[in-house]
C-alpha cells in the first residue's frame, strides 16, 4: 500500500465514525420509561440454571409487567419461562427439582409450584389471607410462610357494614388498620397448612436454618409507626415449638442469614444497643450462648445483602464505598475484607448457588444500563448474560460523567458526580443541581436516565453526596445531626461554586431540583439564596411541627433536629422552610402524591398556599393515588415533563415543547375499543 493511500483510507474511516456519532440523538423521558428493567434473578442450587425478570412498560394499562426468563450460565438458551399468568417471589427448592412462586388468586397471594425444567404451575396453597414471604425447608418437603391473621366472622361483618374505624397504635394497628402476622407451614405433598406461631406478633424477616431445626425471625409486639427499634430476633425451635429471644435492645435488626452448620446467625444492624445513625454492619449471634459480635467493623460504607461461605469462615456481601459498589469477602475472625470485583460502577449480588462458588449479579454505571451477569467467586470473571437495552448504546448520545471532590466551607471533603453534555460544555451552559433523598441517600455510579435527559437539553449537572449521605464513613453520615439545612446546605453551595470556578457554566442560568429530603433541603436552599432561576421540589416537608407523628419522621426526632417540638421548638421552627417562606424569590414547581405517608401531601399544600398568598411564582401538581415513590407511568411522564418545562421557562426563558410520544399497538387497539 502506498503512503498516499493510507491517509485516504483513514479519512474514510474517520468520516464514517463521525457520521455514526451524528446519527445518535438526545435521550427523552419516554426513552427512560421505555427501558426494560432487570427485575430480580435467581440461581438454582447447583448453579446450572438462572431465572430473571424483565420489567416491561405497558402504556395501555399504565403499569409495568414482569416477564420471567430462564437462561444458562454461559448466556445460551434464553427463553420466557413463565407464561402470561406470570408470578413473583420466585424460589428454587433446595433439591433443585421445583420452582415456587406466588400468584394472586381472588385478591389473595397464593403459592404455586412447577418443575424446574418447565411446565404448568400448579396451585399449592389456598390460604385465607395473602402469603407475604416464604422459605423452603432444607429437605424440600415443606414451605414455611408468613401471612396476616384471618379476621373473625364478626370483624369481617363489621367491616362490611361500615364499622371500620381504626384504633391508632393499638394492637396490630399503626396509623392504618392492620392484622398480626403469623408463621405457618404447608406440606408440599398433601397441601395441609399448619399454624406455628399464633402469638400477637408482627413478623418481618424469616430464615430457616440449614439443619431445619430452627426458624429465625424478627418480630415486634406492636405496630407503632416510627418505632422499628422495638423489633427483636427470635428462634422458633421446630422440634418442640418453643421460642428463644436472642436480642433485647432498642436497635432494629434485619438481613438474617444462617451459617452452614446452623450454629451462628448473622444479621445487619447499625448498632447492637440502640437505634444509631450509622451505616449498617454485619453481626453474628451464637445460637447456644446468645453471644453477639460485630464482624464488619473495619468496613466503612453501606452493606447490602450477605451470604455465608460454605466453610463458615467468611461472608460475601455487596458493599458501597463512595459512589461505587463492589462484591466483598469478609473474614469473620479478623474482620478484614477483600474487594472481589474491584471495579468502578455498581456491582450487586442477586443470588448464589448452594456451594457459594457461583453467583448472579447486576452491574451498571453512569452510561451502562443495568444487566445480568454470572461469575464464579474465584476467579471473579463476570459474563454478561443479558442486553436488555442495546439501543441505548447504539442510538442515544449519553452524558459524560466524572467523579469530583471539593472542600466545603469547613474544610470537609465532599464527593459528587459532575455530568456534562456529550458535546463539550461552555461558559454558556445552563446548570442543574440535584439533591438526593434521605437524608441518608446517596448518588451512585449507576445508570439513571434523568441525567442523560438533562444533558441532552444542554445542562451541566452536579449530584453532590453532602454530609449525611450513606456509603461513606459513619462520621460523614452523622455530619448533619441536629444541623439539617446547615452544613449540608454549605456543601451544596460550595459544590456549585466549584463548578462555576471550572468555567463550565453560566452562573446566571442555574436551577435546583430534589425529591423527599432533596425537596426538604431544596426548600432550605431557596429560602437562603436567590442564585437559582428555577426550582422543582417533590415530596417535601415544609413545616416539621405539623408533620410530627404523621410522616415517617423518627429520624428527625432522634437525629436531624433533635427532640420533640415542645423540647426543641426553636429547632423545629428554624429548620422548617415555611418559616422562611417570605424570603423565597425563586420560581418554584411543587410535586406531591396524595397517598404519600412518608412526607404527607399537606406539606406541599401549605408551602404552596403561603407562596401564593405572598404573590410568588409557584405551581403545584398533585398526583392522585401516588405514594412517596410514584408508580404510574403516565404520572411519572407528566411529572418529568412538567419539571423540564418549568426549568426551561424560568432558567432559559424557553417555551419548551415536550416530545411527542409514539403510541404502541396495544394503545391504538385500546383507543379503537374505547
Amino acid at each position: 500500500m502506498s503512503l498516499i493511500q493510507k491517509p485516504f483510507i483513514f479519512l474514510i474511516v474517520l468520516c464514517f465514525t463521525i457520521n455514526l456519532s451524528a446519527q445518535k440523538r438526545a435521550m427523552t423521558t419516554d426513552d427512560g420509561l421505555n427501558m426494560i428493567r432487570l427485575q430480580g434473578a435467581y440461581i438454582s442450587p447447583n448453579g446450572n440454571q438462572i431465572l430473571y425478570g424483565k420489567s416491561v412498560l405497558d402504556w395501555a394499562k399504565n403499569k409495568r409487567n414482569t416477564k420471567y426468563h430462564s437462561i444458562l450460565p454461559n448466556g445460551s438458551d434464553d427463553y420466557q419461562f413463565l407464561g402470561k399468568d406470570g408470578g413473583s417471589n420466585i424460589q428454587f427448592s433446595p433439591d433443585g427439582k421445583y420452582i415456587s412462586l406466588t400468584r394472586t388468586i381472588e385478591k389473595k397471594s397464593q403459592l404455586f409450584l412447577l418443575r424446574a425444567n418447565g411446565g404448568e404451575a400448579i396451585q399449592l396453597s389456598k390460604h385465607s389471607e395473602s402469603i407475604r414471604s416464604y422459605q423452603w425447608s432444607p429437605d424440600s418437603k415443606k414451605i414455611y410462610f408468613l401471612a396476616n391473621q384471618t379476621l373473625s366472622k364478626e370483624a369481617k361483618k363489621d367491616k362490611k357494614d361500615g364499622y371500620d374505624h381504626v384504633v391508632v397504635d393499638e394492637g396490630p394497628n399503626g396509623q392504618r388498620a392492620s392484622e398480626w402476622r403469623h408463621l405457618f407451614v404447608i406440606d408440599v405433598e398433601d397441601k395441609k397448612i399448619q399454624p406455628l406461631l399464633k402469638k400477637e406478633l408482627l413478623i418481618g424477616n424469616m430464615k430457616v436454618s440449614p439443619d431445619g431445626k430452627h426458624i429465625a425471625y424478627t418480630a415486634r409486639t406492636e405496630n407503632r409507626r416510627n418505632q422499628r427499634d422495638l423489633s427483636e430476633i427470635f428462634f422458633y425451635h421446630v422440634a418442640d415449638s418453643s421460642i428463644t429471644q436472642l436480642t433485647d435492645n432498642r436497635a432494629p435488626e434485619g438481613g438474617l442469614a444462617w451459617s452452614p452448620d446452623s450454629k451462628m446467625l448473622s444479621f445487619t444492624a447499625a448498632d447492637d444497643k440502640r437505634w444509631e445513625l450509622k451505616n449498617a454492619k454485619i453481626w453474628t449471634v451464637d445460637v447456644n450462648t446468645k453471644s453477639i459480635q460485630i464482624r464488619s467493623g473495619k468496613f466503612e460504607g453501606n452493606i447490602r445483602g450477605h451470604y455465608w461461605a460454605p466453610d463458615g469462615k467468611s461472608i460475601f456481601f455487596s458493599g458501597q464505598q463512595g459512589i461505587n459498589s463492589n462484591v466483598y469477602s469478609l473474614n469473620l475472625e479478623s474482620g478484614d475484607y477483600t474487594n472481589i470485583s474491584n471495579g468502578t460502577g455498581t456491582w450487586r449480588i442477586l443470588g448464589m448457588d448452594k456451594s457459594r462458588s457461583k453467583m448472579v449479579l447486576s452491574f451498571s454505571d453512569f452510561d451502562t444500563p443495568t444487566d445480568l451477569y454470572f461469575s464464579t467467586v474465584a476467579p471473579f470473571q463476570p459474563k454478561k448474560l443479558t442486553s436488555l437495552n442495546p439501543w441505548i448504546e447504539k442510538d442515544i448520545e449519553l452524558a459524560k460523567m466524572e467523579p469530583v471532590q471539593w472542600e466545603s466551607t469547613d474544610g470537609l471533603s465532599i464527593e459528587g458526580l459532575l455530568f456534562q453534555p456529550a458535546k463539550s460544555a461552555s461558559k454558556k451552559s445552563p446548570f442543574l443541581l440535584h439533591i438526593h433523598g434521605g437524608p441518608a441517600g446517596v448518588f451512585s455510579n449507576s445508570f439513571s436516565y434523568c441525567y442523560h435527559v438533562w444533558a441532552g437539553l444542554g445542562y451541566v449537572q452536579l449530584a453532590p453526596n453532602v454530609r449525611g449521605s450513606s456509603g461513606y464513613t459513619d462520621a460523614l453520615l452523622r455530619g448533619n445531626m441536629k444541623d439539617i439545612g446547615g452544613g449540608d446546605y454549605n456543601d451544596l453551595m460550595s459544590g456549585v461554586d466549584f463548578v462555576i470556578d471550572k468555567g463550565l457554566i453560566d452562573s446566571s442560568k442555574m436551577a435546583v431540583r430534589g425529591w423527599s429530603y432533596g425537596g426538604i433541603l431544596g426548600g432550605t436552599v431557596i429560602g437562603k439564596t436567590n442564585r437559582f432561576k428555577a426550582a422543582s421540589l417533590g415530596a417535601m416537608v415544609s413545616d416539621w411541627r405539623s408533620e410530627y407523628g404523621i410522616g415517617f419522621n423518627f429520624d428527625v426526632r432522634l437525629w436531624y433536629i433533635g427532640g420533640t417540638f415542645w423540647e426543641n421548638p426553636k429547632g423545629y421552627r428554624e429548620k422548617s422552610a415555611l418559616t422562611h417562606v417570605e424570603k423565597v424569590e425563586t420560581p418554584l414547581l411543587l410535586l406531591h402524591g396524595d397517598k404519600d405517608i412518608t412526607d404527607t401531601e399537606a406539606q406541599s399544600m401549605m408551602y404552596f398556599a403561603a407562596l401564593k398568598d405572598l404573590g410568588k411564582t409557584v405551581r403545584y401538581l398533585k398526583f392522585p393515588r401516588e405514594p412517596h415513590g410514584f408508580k404510574e407511568p403516565c404520572h411519572i411522564r407528566t411529572r418529568d415533563i412538567e419539571e423540564i418545562k418549568w426549568v426551561q421557562k424560568h432558567t432559559l426563558g424557553k417555551d419548551w415543547k415536550p416530545w411527542e410520544r409514539k403510541k404502541d399497538k396495544k394503545e391504538e387497539e385500546k383507543e379503537e375499543k374505547d
